[in-house]
């Protein structure tokens, strides 16, 4: 876990897989940043490798994450995503383990620790309970908490789903941030994620996929803003 990464609570992740890239991709991460800067809420925008320096250059608040990063050291590894080169492009954090590029228990445990080296905070999905444990036990900065078969489905987890997972998170690692998500569709979904306890909400495919990305964006956005605010009575 990098210990001094600041993130502030409530926060939002959209992750664009790969629908999205270049001008569109980089239109959406600015407006991304006016949001953030709007509702004061730090939104974390994961993008393919090629998109990095690009955003990271041209926004102000948003986290710019990978959307992958290997274990390798400097030197070969062909295909490979060198963690020096993803901080160098001006990612300030990695998502690890997400359903569309699976990984091992070991592989995730290396891939945590070669981050930690180089300060780069640690985003890590687990598709179960069972996976949450595992993975919180290794002390990523924060644990994505998704069943696999409700991804893109937009059907969210179910509220003993949600305060299940948070509760595991903190009784093994207080400090890790606790997100749990999938299915998220629409502003209401985020409130409910938020009000139950998460750290954070987000969103991949129905942003991607809506037809004006940057008003859902904002709709969920304002709802977690306006669901934190109620949880800790502002």
């Amino acid at each position: 876990m990098k210990k001094d990464y600041k993130i502030s609570e409530p926060f939002f992740e959209y992750g664009p897989k790969c629908y999205m890239y270049g001008d569109t991709l980089l239109k959406i991460a600015k407006g991304l940043d006016k949001l953030s800067k709007k509702y004061k809420v730090d939104v974390i925008l994961d993008v393919p490798d090629t998109e990095i320096y690009n955003i990271a250059k041209h926004t102000k608040r948003i986290h710019v994450y990978s959307q992958h990063m290997d274990s390798i050291p400097v030197g070969k590894g062909m295909g490979k995503t060198l963690p020096e080169a993803v901080k160098a492009a001006g990612a300030v954090g990695v998502m690890l383990n997400h359903a569309e590029h699976k990984l091992t228990i070991e592989e995730i445990e290396k891939a945590i620790k070669r981050a930690d080296e180089l300060g780069l905070a640690t985003m890590v999905c687990a598709d179960s309970v069972e996976e949450v444990k595992q993975i919180a036990k290794l002390g990523p900065n924060i644990l994505v908490a998704e069943p696999t078969e409700l991804i893109g489905t937009g059907k969210p987890a179910d509220k003993e789903y949600v305060d299940e997972v948070i509760k595991v998170i903190r009784e093994i690692n207080p400090e890790i941030k606790p997100f749990p998500s999938a299915g998220i569709t629409k502003g209401e979904d985020c409130y409910n994620i938020i009000k139950a306890g998460a750290s954070a909400s987000g969103c991949s495919s129905a942003i991607a996929k809506a037809e004006n990305p940057l008003a859902l964006a904002e709709e969920m956005i304002a709802a977690v803003r306006k669901a934190y605010d109620e949880r800790v009575g502002k």
